[in-house]
């Protein structure tokens, strides 16, 4: 299983087309597997960041859509995106991961961007190295409801309509929350203001 680790993730589809393709997922493994094409990289993407290496991210991550393909015949559209049932099996999933590993959440940094130029020199490249580090490690500071907010604006590119959906709340809760994490990480971050300027750039 490969993924590309990158910042184009699939289209949504509108959300009549998407529940017709889930009433046909219940008992068509092709429409299932359209669903699957749909979400599969956004999905592996929000575990990459959470547990830190492919191996155990493509493994949790079949397992979303493995659990996903036996419970979709009991799924129920509760007025939100089909992506944030898949966003609770993964939560629980990394959740139930991280407990059994006893660890803390840490990220392959030599894969984590800042909007960085793909050819940059070896100066710069190094300096962009240690801005991430400071910034995953204040991330990591962060209670688990605002990282998994950062993880879905920062890995998966997603609007704060699409968060607000897969984490039950509205828009501008969500563009509250944010703004509230920023705060937090320019407090963590104080002498790395460019790091924080960057994230809110990623603001809509």
């Amino acid at each position: 299983m490969t993924y590309n680790d990158n910042n184009n993730r699939p289209a949504q589809p509108n959300e009549p087309d998407e529940d017709a393709l889930v009433e046909r997922a219940k008992h068509d493994p092709e429409a299932f597997g359209q669903l699957y094409e749909l979400y599969v990289e956004q999905i592996y993407n929000y575990i990459y960041y959470r547990v830190g290496n492919q191996h155990d991210a493509e493994d949790l991550t079949a397992k979303v859509f493995y659990r996903a393909l036996n419970h979709i015949p009991r799924y129920h559209n509760r007025g939100r995106p089909f992506a944030a049932w898949l966003y609770r099996i993964a939560h629980n999933l990394v959740a139930n991961w991280h407990r059994d590993h006893s660890r803390r959440t840490m990220v392959d940094l030599d894969s984590v961007s800042l909007h960085s130029d793909e050819r940059a020199n070896p100066h710069h490249e190094a300096e962009r190295t240690n801005e991430r580090e400071i910034l995953l490690a204040a991330i990591n500071k962060l209670p688990e409801e605002r990282r998994r907010l950062l993880y879905l604006k920062f890995a998966d590119r997603l609007s704060n309509a699409e968060i607000g959906k897969i984490m039950g709340r509205s828009e501008g809760a969500i563009k509250s929350l944010y703004h509230r994490t920023l705060v937090s990480l320019r407090e963590l971050l104080a002498e790395h203001e460019n790091l924080v300027k960057e994230l809110e750039q990623m603001d809509e």
